[in-house]
């Protein structure tokens, strides 16, 4: 998979890279962040394939006569001039070519006179999650395909069409159709495994030490399930288009194939929102967690203080030093000779009933219990230290 240079997708990227308000249908409006145009070319039938870089856009008339099947790859849109030379030379529709450029499409297919277009979107995951727009013009003998950096799922696929495995190469363009949108979604569960196994990673530390940090992984990839469920949902329907409406570039038996396609869509949706009810238990199981954790240290400081209010009583009635010549109730243990030790045992004798009522009635165990607990698990794993 080639280098991928775009930055992480937000939330409110749809708002961003859309042209002016008031401006003509079909107007193509450069994106600033547009990473450079390089354009391949596949062109194959049963018995001859040829693959190359495409620098001069002229030889392309000469690969539609030579070649059953000709597959134009796009990576990168800044270079409009190109990419209106491409749209002039296959008659595509100035609508489809807006929706090219501008890359905040939802997956749809919408038929142009003698092409369909189909746009999908792609998911990887780097370092961040990566959410990117491929548009597809499907005609009788071509397909192009738009991308808005390098790099994709679609490696496997070429490898099948230079080797010549399977069928694909005796097949028309419907099939290569079929085959980068199956690639486009077999490209999910990856990533979904990715955040699946992050998700037993976060039950596990939000069981054993919850803290700010996790609450912050987990609303990260709750945002990022969002993003992916935005991203994949309406490809169902899309799928479900090219399955149900008859179109004279689409063969009944691609249209078995699609339906595969359809059910992993499915199985992709059904995962997403299991991880996503998954990311809501976590929540409240953390907050109740840490509200577990706030009550045990509650106890235990409530407990202290309660040990140590007797004797801070006591050490506060002998410390008003009222004279014993003016009255006899006026503290007579301040002038007798064991009056300290006397104090000092009270005080102790104090502690130890309270200590007893507390453990009789099972108070002083049940709180002190779990933070024993949980410091005796952090000295058994010393991944759990700070």
């Amino acid at each position: 998979m080639g280098k991928r240079h775009r930055v992480p997708h937000k939330l409110n990227s749809d708002l961003e890279g859309r042209i002016d308000p008031g401006a003509p249908p079909g107007t193509l409006t450069q994106d600033p962040h547009a990473v450079e145009t390089k354009i391949d070319v596949i062109a194959y039938g049963p018995d001859q394939f040829l693959e190359q870089e495409l620098d001069d856009l002229s030889i392309i008339a000469n690969l539609l006569n030579d070649y059953p099947v000709v597959w134009i790859n796009v990576d990168g849109l800044s270079a409009i001039d190109k990419i209106q030379e491409i749209a002039h030379m296959f008659q595509l529709h100035p609508l489809a070519v807006e929706d090219v450029v501008n890359c905040q499409q939802r997956p749809k297919v919408e038929i142009y006179g003698k092409s369909q277009f189909i746009v999908t979107r792609m998911i990887s995951l780097n370092a961040h999650l990566q959410i990117e727009q491929l548009s597809m013009f499907l005609g009788k003998n071509y397909i192009i395909s738009f991308q808005e950096i390098p790099g994709d799922c679609l490696n496997p696929l070429r490898d099948r069409l230079r080797k010549g495995y399977g069928h694909m190469r005796s097949q028309g363009t419907d099939q290569l159709a079929y085959g980068i949108l199956d690639a486009v979604v077999d490209g999910y569960f990856p990533v979904l495994e990715t955040y699946g196994e992050r998700l037993e990673d976060l039950e596990d530390e939000i069981l054993s030490n919850p803290s700010r940090h996790t609450i912050n992984l987990m609303h990260d990839l709750k945002r990022n399930l969002l993003l992916i469920r935005r991203a994949v949902w309406p490809m169902r329907e899309t799928i479900n288009e090219l399955i149900r409406d008859e179109s004279p570039l689409i063969t009944s038996d691609t249209r078995v194939y699609l339906r595969d396609t359809y059910d992993h869509v499915v199985r992709v949706m059904d995962f997403i929102e299991t991880y996503r009810e998954l990311c809501s238990d976590l929540m409240d199981v953390y907050l109740s967690s840490v509200s577990n954790r706030t009550n045990e240290v509650m106890k235990v400081l409530t407990i202290i203080a309660t040990i140590f209010i007797p004797p801070t009583f006591i050490a506060g009635i002998y410390g008003m030093n009222f004279h014993t010549e003016t009255s006899p109730w006026n503290m007579p243990e301040l002038s007798w000779y064991f009056g300290y030790p006397f104090s000092l045992l009270l005080m102790f004798l104090v502690t130890v009933a309270m200590l007893t009522y507390l453990v009789k009635r099972g108070w002083l165990g049940q709180a002190i219990k779990a933070p024993m607990e949980e410091a005796k698990e952090k000295d058994i794993h010393p991944e759990h230290r700070a």
